[in-house]
């Protein structure tokens, strides 16, 4: 065996590209744009409690858009609040998620058939890459949102973004 056969062997070495490298650095590192409409909102805060710890999955709650990567939209999106909620989406940095959460946000939920103020999902206003489905979803749901962002995460190619 030579020098570099010795090398490897002793288990402290790792062979990987990349864009594996900074792809697993950014999925395990998802910091939150907090914006709760409405009963939605209930839940995300209680994905955050002791009982499901959001926080193992490396998502962090930040106050300002500037310093989070995906924004969690959770409830009902009225047409006055579709205008507040693109100016955010556009004041935080590149690479950007968006987890849209619950019926409401999804689809306009109940209140968009019998109202005029509700939007018909928040997917009219800014790009979503994963919906959680529920009338409000269980916390369980949204932790499941978060692994299947992950796993967007992981899969992209940050080669194909910068051309």
């Amino acid at each position: 065996m030579g020098l570099l056969d010795q090398r490897f062997e002793n288990g402290n070495v790792f062979i990987t590209s990349v864009d594996n490298l900074l792809n697993w650095a950014r999925l395990s590192s998802l910091w939150q744009m907090q914006f709760g409409l409405a009963c939605c909102a209930i839940e995300m805060m209680a994905a955050s409690a002791s009982s499901f710890d959001i926080m193992r999955f490396g998502v962090i709650p930040r106050a300002t858009p500037r310093q989070a990567d995906v924004m969690f939209v959770a409830g009902t999106v009225t047409i006055k609040m579709a205008s507040r909620i693109k100016r955010l989406y556009d004041q935080m940095s590149e690479p950007r998620y968006v987890l849209s959460m619950g019926s409401c946000a999804n689809c306009g939920g109940p209140y968009w058939e019998h109202g005029y103020h509700v939007l018909k999902g928040v997917d009219r206003v800014i790009p979503v890459d994963v919906y959680i489905p529920g009338c409000p979803p269980r916390p369980e749901a949204l932790l499941e949102g978060i692994i299947k962002l992950q796993e967007k995460i992981r899969r992209e190619s940050l080669a194909k973004k910068s051309a």
